[in-house]
């Protein structure tokens, strides 16, 4: 019995043993990813959170030289200023027609493509030269094709159509929206076709044996195992429309055409003449607005992924 209580005791002792030193070994793999994450950590404080902090803080007071807090007043003084309300106007426009526009488009590119098309590594190619074309050159070849003087209005002026300036007319968003989708539809499309590839093809057999058609395929699998892709694309597209000011400021300078005067010139220009407390207010709500439009979208989401898990 004794001998069997020693035992016992030393079956206990080395348990003991065990788990405290996996505890310290923990610790200590704790401590070394802590420090390993402590370079980046402080950069990101430093140059991000930090930053975001001070904008906000601008956003709040008269000026950086008084620093007197003033609450809303910048905030409505911005809303009664014509150039924001314009610029805002705008960049909703363009956001509203051009995000929906390329997301649908490169969607049906993928499905086209993902069949067994002939051609279909020369059509992906030809999607995904624009990528490789610098911005510096896609201006000169816009300019080329849109100016007064360019190829569309030689074209046009076959049919007895006067020449117009497009970029400085009522058509000025949509030669920036056809712009932006020659730009970015390409990459759109290979990302919905990787995750087009990743349905699996049982549920797809099953529903074709039921006697769904391509339609109802569509609709009630793809898309549904597609939600996440098409949230990850949306926000992507939502992002590179607003670096499409890139070359808008290229091709018009700081005051463009009235239409094509987006939040980004407005935010150019205010810090051309050091408005801090307009450029930090300005930002604040773009800020608000683009956390809104993604929290709305990942809940969409989050429910659409929750019903297909069920």
């Amino acid at each position: 019995m004794q001998s069997k209580e020693k035992e016992l005791t030393k079956v206990k002792k080395a348990k003991k043993e065990r788990i405290h030193y996996i505890g310290k070994a923990e610790r200590r793999e704790r401590k070394a990813t802590g420090l390993f994450l402590l370079p980046s950590l402080a950069g990101m404080l430093l140059f991000y959170i930090l930053p975001f902090f001070v904008v906000v803080y601008y956003s709040f007071v008269d000026s950086p030289v008084n620093r007197e807090f003033v609450f809303f007043d910048n905030y409505k003084n911005l809303f009664r200023n014509d150039a924001f309300r314009l610029a805002i106007k705008n960049t909703l426009q363009f956001s509203l027609l051009a995000v929906p526009a390329v997301v649908i488009l490169a969607l049906l590119l993928a499905m086209i493509l993902d069949a067994n098309i002939p051609f279909k590594s020369q059509f992906r190619t030809i999607f995904i030269t624009p990528l490789m074309v610098p911005v510096a050159s896609i201006v000169l070849i816009w300019q080329v094709i849109f100016h007064q003087n360019g190829a569309l209005n030689e074209f046009l002026s076959l049919f007895g159509k006067a020449s117009i300036d497009w970029l400085k007319s009522d058509y000025s968003q949509i030669v920036i929206i056809t712009l932006y989708l020659w730009k970015n539809i390409g990459y759109n499309m290979i990302l919905f076709m990787a995750a087009l590839s990743n349905i699996p093809t049982d549920i797809i057999e099953a529903s074709s044996m039921e006697g769904a058609n391509a339609v109802q395929r569509f609709f009630y699998i793809k898309l549904r195992y597609l939600s996440s892709s098409v949230l990850f694309v949306t926000i992507l597209s939502l992002i590179n429309s607003f670096k499409v000011f890139r070359e808008v400021y290229l091709l018009t300078d700081n005051y463009p055409y009235d239409s094509l005067y987006l939040l980004q010139h407005f935010m150019n220009n205010t810090f051309r003449t050091l408005d801090y407390q307009k450029l930090s207010t300005a930002a604040i709500i773009m800020c608000l607005v683009m956390i809104v439009i993604i929290g709305i979208m990942l809940l969409i989401d989050n429910r659409v992924g929750r019903d297909l898990s069920e």
